[in-house]
């Protein structure tokens, strides 16, 4: 039949604060909404197509992952050389457990074979539940319409579950629901754009065996080369309608019944996904039975109920409130909602850059975490922020083997991008050659420190992770011949400019590193004498080292060019030719996708904030006016093709007073996937640059910073805002900070006494007080 039906899409509706909405299929725009209706919970990540429309090949991009679960090709290089890359790690499409098939008289009730007479479609961020009702009119003039719910559970890392419901409108008829799974998935393939795809070269899960269950069926499989047994299992039961036939059909259960017109028959689907990853081999379909008989037990109203509060409890800690912009507010909140979404949170997974919603990067962890997602968390919902620095802390061991292969004979190097610990990026200089990981890994263990007080934690897993690292630069350093530390042959933030010497932004995080470590150990010593002593023995410290660590501090060499008054990118960064921006065509950005690597490097381009990160992080050790000249000279030659630019930029544009170009910056970043404007939405969401719309209302436009000297504020409101709120935890209290025309309000909500300053004002607040008002500058 033909279809046609009004075709409006998300973006074309009225923004709506707490959720997304579309009111029609767009083909055109199918891919990049089915990223933006992704369900996840940490683990599972389910990508928002439907249950029921498989359309025509290549029309949509089926997907389902588990976070961490992922399997292991050998690279293989035309030309090799020692110390290159040799495994990759890429995360799985997993079986497709979402399957619902409708027929109505045995005819199949679907694109091909009927027409779409309404069509709704919502995720409601309160609520995590994907909501979707379309009205079918099949051949002879039947209407019969479908509504289904679908969750993946915050509160149960391994089940997820739909409600099915299926009218009869204008008709009585015989009615088939077939509930299934489809095993016989595959991931993408690798095309011209090296952030899309694997090189997988066959199936990589095989099959293990089936088992019929009464409710439904338990597939297992495994994976060709990375060892890993996965069950996935589904439990069906079905109401509605008094006489109901159930009977098992083709990795599913199927319904039958005679609807008079006006009767629905409800199905509901619950789903189990565990990998030997969590448990045991033998573990695996015991618990994927378990799983999906409590909540069948419990049932759909309970599992979505549970929902509901566990979120509830993330808004009352994490929600940014903005008055003036429904959009950029939708922004926002969606944001906030993926990165929930996407996160692992049991110290053995870590956040990807596009999450648990696609498969660009080949679901890799990248540095992204430690700068970007990990402050979000840490002052939303701190307990997420310790997991993830517990996956560091895992991953030691693959790290010191991987600094053994880089020829450091101590230490630990962090892999530029991994799952399970490898190094994965087969292009060493835009990869291995970014050694300021593990300063961005130490910089994370000293925020949360400092955010937090846990001490415990540096005692337990911090202090090995940062003195571990820390040897790193001392072993790759070295001093020239006026005496300055130097740090040659790395690659900073900026992948525009590779393999160069003395990178600003590494050289001054090493330096920020050493000092740490050295001071870590200081207060180890004083304070906790037996686990220094553990510590110590444990990695072979010893005082030399550590003075080795400050005298490189002091001496480290930091680029700086008199004449311009601004910090160098590196050594050689202003004696390269500039980019000729006039005269290159705006179909040729991204740069990487239209010139060879040497092009770029020969030239003075940014792909993203660099020594502006620096900025930034090291905010305490920049006067304003070196910021302002450092920001007015990068922005000239930054193309912002990586997503992680714009937010940065945002941040230090409010700082040094250019309040407009902050705001073009922010909403650059606030609405990059729902808007799509870097074009490969569709292959995953930009985790990052979500968490950065956090840090631009945070520490752009609240001008938040938490360093040695403590926690201040310097609040700005953006022109076009009425009002702005969030919340942030800091030493066990949190502290909502209100900003409005004229003034900006403190409140303690819990915790003890709270002291910080506000534009260098002195303020002290305990939970007594309800509001304290202090006037804006």
């Amino acid at each position: 039949m033909d279809n046609v039906i009004d075709n409006i899409g998300v973006n074309s509706l009225r923004a709506d604060p707490w959720c997304i909405r579309e009111t029609g299929i767009d083909p055109a725009r199918a891919f990049h909404h089915e990223t933006l209706f992704a369900l996840g919970n940490g683990y599972i990540g389910m990508r928002g197509t439907h249950e029921d429309m498989s359309g025509e090949p290549g029309s949509t991009l089926e997907g389902t992952y588990l976070n961490g679960f992922h399997e292991t090709e050998a690279i293989h290089y035309p030309e090799n050389a020692y110390g290159l890359a040799r495994i990759n790690e890429f995360m799985l499409n997993v079986p497709n457990a979402k399957c619902m098939a409708v027929s109505v008289d045995g005819q199949r009730v679907g694109l091909e074979s009927a027409r779409i007479v309404s069509y709704e479609r919502s995720l409601d961020f309160r609520q995590g539940v994907l909501v979707r009702t379309v009205e079918w009119e099949l051949d002879g003039g039947k209407r019969v319409r479908i509504e289904s719910r679908r969750l993946v559970c915050f509160g149960r890392k391994h089940v997820a579950a739909i409600e099915y419901r299926v009218t009869a409108l204008n008709f009585g008829a015989a009615l088939r629901i077939e509930a299934s799974i489809d095993s016989a998935v595959t991931n993408m393939q690798a095309g011209d754009d090296p952030r899309v795809g694997s090189a997988i070269t066959g199936p990589a899960l095989l099959d293990d065996g089936r088992e019929t269950t009464g409710r439904g069926v338990i597939v297992t499989q495994r994976t060709r080369n990375s060892g890993f047994l996965l069950g996935t299992g589904i439990a069906c039961a079905a109401s509605g309608v008094a006489a109901i036939t159930a009977s098992d059909c083709a990795d599913g259960r199927a319904f039958e019944a005679t609807l008079a017109q006006g009767e629905t028959l409800t199905v509901h689907k619950y789903i189990a996904y565990v990998s030997s990853r969590d448990v045991a081999r033998e573990e695996v379909a015991p618990l994927v039975r378990s799983e999906l008989d409590r909540a069948v037990q419990d049932g759909f109203a309970a599992l979505a109920a549970e929902q509901q509060a566990y979120l509830a409890d993330f808004w009352a800690q994490a929600d940014v409130e903005i008055e003036g912009d429904d959009a950029l507010q939708q922004g926002v909140r969606f944001n906030q909602y993926h990165l929930l979404q996407s996160v692992g949170r049991d110290g053995k997974t870590n956040i990807a850059a596009k999450g648990v919603t696609g498969e660009g990067y080949e679901g890799h962890y990248f540095w992204d975490t430690e700068i970007y997602v990990f402050p979000f968390f840490l002052f939303s919902k701190p307990e997420i922020a310790r997991s993830l620095l517990q996956y560091r802390y895992a991953g030691l061991p693959k790290a010191r083997e991987r600094a053994r292969q880089m020829s450091h004979t101590r230490g630990a190097l962090y892999p530029w991008r991994t799952i399970a610990g490898e190094e994965c990026s087969a292009y060493y200089p835009a990869g291995t050659a970014q050694y300021h990981i593990n300063a961005d890994v130490a910089y994370s263990i000293r925020l949360y420190l400092m955010a937090t007080g846990d001490f415990d934690f540096i005692a337990e897993y911090g202090a090995e992770i940062v003195l571990e690292t820390a040897r790193i630069w001392t072993g790759i350093g070295s001093y020239d011949r006026e005496g300055c530390f130097c740090i040659n042959a790395v690659t900073g933030p900026d992948e525009y400019t590779a393999v160069v010497n003395n990178n600003y932004y590494t050289n001054a995080m090493a330096c920020m590193h050493m000092a740490f470590a050295a001071s870590i150990a200081d207060r180890l010593r004083s304070e906790r004498p037996e686990d220094w002593k553990r510590v110590a023995a444990a990695i072979g410290l010893d005082d030399a080292e550590i003075a080795a660590w400050r005298a490189a501090c002091a001496d480290m060499r930091l680029p700086y060019d008199e004449a311009l008054g601004i910090h160098e990118q590196d050594d050689s960064f202003l004696s390269k030719k500039p980019w000729d921006f006039a005269n290159t065509p705006a179909e040729n950005y991204p740069l990487l996708l239209h010139y060879h690597p040497l092009v770029i490097y020969r030239h003075q381009v940014c792909k993203q904030a660099d020594v502006v990160l620096a900025l930034l992080l090291l905010s305490d050790e920049f006067q304003i006016d070196d910021k302002r000249r450092d920001f007015d000279f990068y922005e000239k030659v930054t193309t912002h093709d990586s997503s992680l630019s714009s937010c940065i930029f945002s941040i230090i544009a409010a700082e040094v007073g250019y309040a407009d170009k902050a705001y073009q910056y922010f909403l650059e970043t606030a609405r990059l996937d729902l808007d799509n404007t870097h074009a490969n939405t569709q292959y995953g969401v930009h985790t990052a640059a979500m968490a950065g719309t956090w840090l631009g209302v945070a520490y752009g436009f609240a001008g938040m910073r938490l360093t040695g000297g403590g926690l201040r504020f310097a609040p700005t409101l953006p022109a076009k805002w009425q009002r702005y709120a969030f919340r942030v935890h800091v030493h066990g209290g949190l502290l909502e900070v209100t900003v409005d025309a004229g003034a900006t309000g403190y409140r303690l909500l819990n915790g003890e006494a709270l002291a910080f300053t506000h534009h260098g004002a002195p303020v002290a607040l305990s939970q007594a007080e309800p509001f304290k008002r202090m006037e804006s500058q």
